[in-house]
C-alpha cells in the first residue's frame, strides 16, 4: 500500500439524536453514552402547544395563554401548533408573533378550506389530514405542552404521551396548570397508576407547572423514561 494512502476504517457516518429511540444502536451507546449526553440540560428549540379553539369561560385562561406565548417567544425558540386562528390557540399565536416569536402552523387541507388558518404565521404547512398533522408536529417539536382545552386538546395530549410510552419519541410532555384546570385529570392519572393501568415512571414523566418559566425549566431538565416495550422494560 502506498505511503500516505488513507485507510477506509470508517465506511459511513450517521448523525443520531441522543433523545431518539433507535433499536439498532450498540448497547454501550444506548445504555451508557447517550444517557450521559442527555444528563445535562435539554435544548427546547421548538415547542408544540395544544390548547382550545375556544377561549373558555374565565378570562384567566386567555391571560395565561398570552403570558405563556410571550415567555416562550425568546430568541432561538419557536412554537409549533395546529395553525388555527380561533380561541386560546389563536391567542397563543397572536401573542407570540406580537412578541417577535416564530410560530409554525400545521393544518389539514379541509380546515384551510374552511378558512380557519391563522394568516400571520411564520409559516403554515398544509397536510392531507389530521393523522399527518399529528405526525408532522411530532417531527418538528422538541417537546409538547398542553394548556386548557377540550376534547381535541386531550386527544393530542394523550397521543404524544402514548407515543412516548411506546418509544416512538423521547420528548417531554407537560401541562400548564392554569388556575388548577388540570387537577381533575391528574387525579384520574393517579387513579390509573394506583390501579395498575399506567406505569409509575410514565405518570412521573408528565411535567406539570402553573407558571411558564417553571414549566420551561422543568422541560430543560427532563429525562426520558425507558420505553414501555423497549429492552429492559418490565411494564
Amino acid at each position: 500500500m502506498p505511503i500516505g494512502e488513507p485507510l477506509a476504517e470508517i465506511e459511513e457516518l450517521q448523525w443520531i439524536d441522543p433523545a431518539t429511540q433507535v433499536e439498532e444502536l450498540a448497547p454501550l451507546l444506548k445504555d451508557v453514552v447517550f444517557p450521559i449526553l442527555l444528563a445535562g440540560s435539554r435544548k427546547i428549540q421548538r415547542l408544540a402547544v395544544f390548547t382550545g379553539s375556544a377561549s373558555g369561560k374565565s378570562p384567566v385562561y386567555e391571560q395565561a395563554a398570552k403570558d405563556f406565548a410571550r415567555t416562550v417567544s425568546s430568541p432561538g425558540r419557536a412554537i409549533v401548533y395546529g395553525g388555527g386562528r380561533m380561541g386560546l390557540i389563536g391567542t397563543v399565536a397572536d401573542a407570540a408573533r406580537k412578541a417577535g416569536g416564530e410560530v409554525y402552523g400545521v393544518m389539514p387541507q379541509v380546515l384551510v378550506d374552511g378558512e380557519l388558518a391563522h394568516p400571520g404565521l411564520t409559516s403554515l404547512e398544509v397536510v392531507p389530514d389530521m393523522h399527518a398533522r399529528k405526525h408532522r408536529m411530532s417531527e418538528l417539536a422538541d417537546g409538547f405542552v398542553a394548556l386548557p382545552g377540550g376534547a381535541g386538546t386531550l386527544e393530542e395530549l394523550f397521543g404524544v404521551g402514548t407515543w412516548q410510552q411506546l418509544g416512538i419519541h423521547a420528548k417531554p410532555v407537560a401541562l400548564l396548570d392554569v388556575d388548577g384546570f388540570w387537577q381533575p385529570l391528574l387525579k384520574m392519572l393517579d387513579h390509573m397508576t394506583d390501579q395498575g393501568f399506567l406505569a409509575p415512571q410514565f405518570r412521573d414523566s408528565l411535567e406539570v407547572a402553573s407558571e411558564p418559566e417553571a414549566l420551561l425549566d422543568a422541560l430543560s431538565l427532563w429525562q426520558a423514561p425507558a420505553a414501555r416495550w423497549g429492552a429492559g422494560s418490565k411494564n
